[in-house]
């Protein structure tokens, strides 16, 4: 089995620094290879996963501007990918949706993965293209979409970079954008009404600095509440690591969350509000708590006892890169008619218990 994995053309893979859809595309492509499927990746030429690669555009291009022209730089990308593998591959695995009409124009099977929040205008444009395997990357997100031919497979992490700490600090940790989505300002919320320290790490983008300038930083004091900026991995298994428990008061439907498996690869537990894919993620009890207020996720850490051995162990059973790869294998695997029935059946039950066809 011959597969294609188109990656956006402005981020390498995996990336040098920020970039969750480049990390799962390394992560997918790299388990994939290692359970034998040919793995072709079109990326660009400052990949460096260790899978064939192809490219046409030779450097990263991040952040990007209002005059990048970036939509006709990706759709010259894809074009070029689905022409090219036409002539090698036998299935198709799009990242981003400006590549889904040339599923039109190709015989090859295309599938896809929502990377991205539920939008009306994208599910309308999906809806007329059936033919298209989508997968989302929770149930919650499946659930927002009405589709023929779709999956959910939950991310997986490549659990080897991430070290486990059994021994923790006396402070807490934050880490995603500096959002209101991402509830930065409840995070801060929380730490000090439960008397702990927080430590804030993350990208402040332009259209949120206003945000971060009324909400989160005046209670900025190095001391109680720290603001370390962006976190590269080494400083995610610093921060995450060693702190007590990893804060994610969300306030929108999250489609999947990285950041709380990598929390829960450190041994680190999760404290999330419910919330989009919070439930699917966090094994209440487990490796962390979910509570549908700030006030319940303060009173959890006043009697936090969850063994960091357990819940690395709950991360390395539930989203390692390997599981990940053996579901996107048997999508594919179903979606070219590799199986026999009564593999297929067993397929479908086992790889597959959130899958619908229709």
């Amino acid at each position: 089995m011959r597969v294609g994995i188109v990656a956006p053309p402005f981020i390498s893979v995996p990336p040098k620094e920020y970039g969750g859809t480049e990390l799962f595309i390394a992560d997918l492509a790299t388990a994939l290879s290692a359970q034998g499927v040919d793995v072709v990746l079109y990326t660009n030429g400052e990949s460096t996963v260790e899978v064939e690669k192809k490219f046409l555009f030779s450097n990263s291009q991040w952040p990007l501007t209002g005059n990048d022209y970036a939509d006709l730089k990706e759709m010259e990308h894809t074009t070029w990918a689905v022409k090219d593998a036409a002539a090698s591959c036998d299935l198709l695995h799009l990242n981003s949706t400006i590549g889904l009409t040339c599923s039109r124009l190709s015989a090859l099977p295309f599938v896809y993965t929502m990377h991205h929040p539920t939008d009306r205008r994208l599910s309308e444009a999906y809806s007329r293209l059936p033919e298209v395997n989508y997968v989302c990357i929770s149930d919650d997100q499946r659930s927002r979409e009405n589709l023929p031919k779709v999956t959910t497979i939950h991310h997986g992490i490549d659990l080897s970079k991430y070290v486990l700490q059994t021994k923790k600090q006396q402070y807490l940790s934050f880490i995603g954008r500096i959002a209101p989505i991402k509830g930065t300002h409840l995070a801060v919320e929380i730490a000090k009404r439960a008397g702990i320290p927080l430590k804030i790490a993350g990208e402040i983008q332009p259209a949120y600095r206003d945000y971060f300038d009324a909400k989160v930083k005046p209670h900025i004091d190095g001391k109680f509440v720290e603001y370390i900026g962006r976190a590269d991995l080494p400083t995610k298994n610093e921060l995450l690591g060693n702190s007590l428990a990893m804060l994610f008061p969300i306030t929108w439907n999250e489609p999947f969350g990285l950041v709380m498996v990598e929390a829960m690869a450190c041994g680190t537990p999760v404290l999330a509000l419910r919330a989009g894919s919070v439930p699917e993620v966090v094994k209440d009890g487990i490796s962390g708590y979910v509570s549908r207020t700030t006030q319940g996720l303060v009173k959890r850490l006043k009697s936090l006892d969850l063994p960091p051995a357990a819940v690395r162990a709950y991360a390395e059973e539930h989203f390692s890169k390997e599981r990940m790869a053996r579901d996107y294998k048997a999508l594919y695997d179903r979606v070219l008619g590799n199986l026999s029935p009564e593999t297929d059946a067993l397929a479908h039950e086992d790889a597959f218990p959130r899958h619908r066809f229709g």
